[in-house]
C-alpha cells in the first residue's frame, strides 16, 4: 500500500516547537520501567510519506495492506518549509523572532534564541516519546527452524515483546502486524527479499504505541501485559504449509507452523500461565486473528479468558467497479500458491470453496471465541484494492478520489456509500451476542489500533462518545457490551482520514 498518513484537520500553522465467500455477489455500480531503547518518532501530524511502496514490487496483484506505515526506526526531521531558518543550526526561525530588548548584544539574544529552540525542541520531544512509546527489539525462534517453521526465504520467525508487570504480569496481548498477502511464486520470491518475507530484513527495533503502548494514561486497559507484536514473514496470513521446497527458489510456504511456533514459544516464556489472553492484528493479520482465533484459544490455559481482535481485517467479498472478481481471484491464487486449505477453519471448508474462507463473511458465524472487529465503513485499502483495483481503473480515473477522499466526485462517493452497505451487510453476519463486538467507524482509514492518534488520544475518533480504546476495554473486561456502527460519510468529524500522496 502506498504511504499515507491519517489525519482529519489541516495541517496547523508552524510553530516554534515542532517535531519531526457464494451468493451473487454485488455489483458495486459498474507503567513498567522500559530498558529498552527510547527514540524521537516523527510527529503523527507533521509529514505525509511518499505513495511510493517501501519494497520493490514484481507480479503482486495488491501492494501490502499495512506495509505503508511509517518506519518504526524513522528518527525525528524537520518539517520543511518556506520559512527561513538559522543559518547554523538548520532550525526554523519563523514567527520566532523576539523584539530587541535594552542593553543586551545581538550575538547574546542569538544564544539565548537559540537555547530557547533547542529547549522547546527537546521539551516536545519528549512528550512524542511519551506519546508514541518506546521502541522493543526483537526476538527470533531459532528453535522453529529444526521444525520448518520458517518465514519465506527459511529464516527464523520473529516477534517482539515487552514484558508485563504489575498485576498484568499474567496477561498476554497478542497482536500480529499486517503486509498483505502473495499469489504465485514470483511474487513471494520478491517478498522474501524484504521483511515481508524474511526476518533478515526486518527491523531490529519497533516502536510500541496504541494498543501496545506501556504507559496507562494511552493505554489503560493493557499496558502492564505482556504485549507481543509477531512479525509477519510468510505472505498467507499464516495459513500456508508445503512441505516440499523447489530447488529452484528456495521458498518455504510454512505460515501455520510459524504461527504455531511463535506461540508455542511465548508459552514457554509464561504464556501457559495466562489469566487473560488477546490475539489481535491489523490488517492481513487481522484477517490471521480471525482464522486463527479458535485455534489461540484452545492454546491457551483452560479457565483464562481468551477473546479476539480484528482491526481493518474484515476483507469483503464483492466485484470491482468494473464487474471483475478481482479479490476472490487473487485469495484462489494465494490459498493454491501457500496450500492453505488445510489450515483454514474446517467449518468454512467443509461448505465453500477454500478461497471463499479468507472472506471472515462467511466464517465468523461459526468462530466460538469472543470476536471484536474494528474498521472503518470506508476502508482505505479495500477501497484502493478491492472496489478499484488498478485493473479496474485502466484511465485512472479513481486515482485522485482513491488518495484523499475529500477529491471524490459525488458519482464516486455514491459508489463508496455503495461500498459502505455491502460492508455492513457482510459484517451483520456476527450477530447480536454480546461476545461480539463492533466498532465500525465512517473514516477514509486503515487500521487504527496501532497509532496512539487512533486509538486514544484527545482527538481519537469516536462513536457514542468512546473511543476504540475505551470500547476495546470495556468489552473484554464486560464492563459493557459495544456494537456501534457510525452514521454514513461525511457525519463524523472526529475521523482521522487516510490522505495518500
Amino acid at each position: 500500500m502506498h504511504g499515507y498518513r491519517a489525519r482529519h484537520h489541516p495541517l496547523p500553522r508552524r510553530r516554534c516547537a515542532w517535531a519531526a465467500e457464494v451468493p451473487a455477489l454485488p455489483r458495486l455500480g459498474g507503567t513498567g520501567p522500559s530498558t529498552k531503547t527510547e527514540r524521537l518518532p516523527i510527529s503523527p501530524k507533521a509529514s505525509r510519506l511518499q505513495a511510493s511502496p517501501p519494497f520493490p514490487t514484481s507480479t503482486s496483484t495488491f501492494p501490502s495492506p499495512s506495509s505503508s506505515r511509517p518506519s518504526s526506526t524513522a528518527t525525528a526531521t524537520a518539517p520543511t518549509s518556506s520559512a527561513a531558518s538559522n543559518s547554523s543550526t538548520g532550525l526554523p526561525t519563523h514567527q520566532c523572532k523576539k523584539k530587541n530588548t535594552n542593553g543586551a548584544s545581538q550575538s547574546q539574544k542569538m544564544v539565548d534564541g537559540n537555547r530557547s529552540l533547542w529547549l522547546n525542541v527537546l521539551a516536545y520531544g519528549v512528550i512524542l516519546l511519551k506519546t508514541e512509546g518506546f521502541n522493543i527489539g526483537i526476538t527470533y525462534v531459532e528453535t522453529a527452524v529444526a521444525k520448518g517453521a520458517v518465514c519465506l526465504d527459511g529464516s527464523p520467525p520473529a516477534y517482539h515483546l515487552d514484558k508485563g508487570f504489575g498485576a498484568g504480569i499474567n496477561n498476554w496481548l497478542v497482536h500480529i502486524e499486517g503486509g498483505g498477502w502473495c499469489n504465485n511464486v514470483a511474487d513471494c520470491l520478491s517478498r522474501s527479499n524484504n521483511r515481508l518475507g524474511s526476518s533478515k530484513h526486518m527491523e531490529k527495533e519497533v516502536a510500541f504505541t496504541g494498543m501496545l503502548s506501556n504507559e496507562q494514561k494511552f493505554n489503560p486497559d493493557f499496558y502492564n501485559w505482556n504485549r507481543i507484536k509477531v512479525r509477519y514473514c510468510d505472505g498467507s496470513s499464516f495459513t500456508g504449509d508445503v512441505e516440499a521446497v523447489n530447488p529452484a527458489t528456495n521458498l518455504y510456504f510454512r505460515g501455520a507452523r510459524v504461527f504455531l511456533a511463535i506461540i508455542e514459544d511465548l508459552l514457554a516464556k509464561g504464556m501457559k500461565n495466562a489469566q487473560n489472553a488477546i490475539l489481535s492484528g491489523c490488517s492481513a493479520g487481522g484477517l490471521a486473528s480471525i482464522l486463527h482465533c479458535d485455534k489461540f484459544q484452545t492454546l491457551i490455559p483452560i479457565g483464562a479468558n481468551v477473546k479476539c481482535l480484528s482491526d481493518a481485517g474484515y476483507f469483503i467479498h464483492i466485484e470491482d467497479v468494473s464487474g471483475g472478481q478481482h479479490i476472490q481471484t487473487f485469495y484462489d491464487e494465494v490459498v493454491a500458491t501457500h496450500g492453505s486449505s488445510k489450515n483454514l477453519p474446517e467449518s468454512c471448508t467443509s461448505r465453500l470453496n477454500p478461497a471463499l474462507c479468507f472472506f471472515p463473511q462467511y466464517m465468523t458465524q461459526q468462530i466460538q471465541t469472543p470476536l471484536f472487529i474494528i474498521s472503518a465503513a470506508y476502508d482505505s485499502w479495500q477501497i484502493k484494492n478491492i472496489l478499484v483495483p488498478g485493473v479496474a481503473d485502466p484511465h485512472g480515473t479513481w486515482h485522485s478520489c482513491k488518495l484523499d477522499i475529500n477529491n471524490c466526485s459525488s458519482s464516486q462517493l455514491q459508489i463508496m456509500q455503495s461500498f459502505r452497505l455491502q460492508f455492513l451487510n457482510a459484517v451483520s453476519g456476527l450477530g447480536s451476542s454480546t461476545s461480539r463486538g463492533l466498532f465500525i467507524d465512517s473514516c477514509y482509514s486503515h487500521c487504527q489500533t496501532g497509532l496512539q492518534e487512533t486509538w486514544l488520544s484527545a482527538d481519537s475518533p469516536v462513536l457514542g462518545n468512546s473511543t476504540i480504546a475505551k470500547a476495546v476495554g470495556d468489552w473484554y473486561y464486560d464492563r459493557s457490551a459495544f456494537q456501534k456502527i457510525d452514521c454514513p460519510y461525511p457525519c463524523n468529524p472526529t475521523c482521522h482520514n487516510n490522505i495518500f500522496i
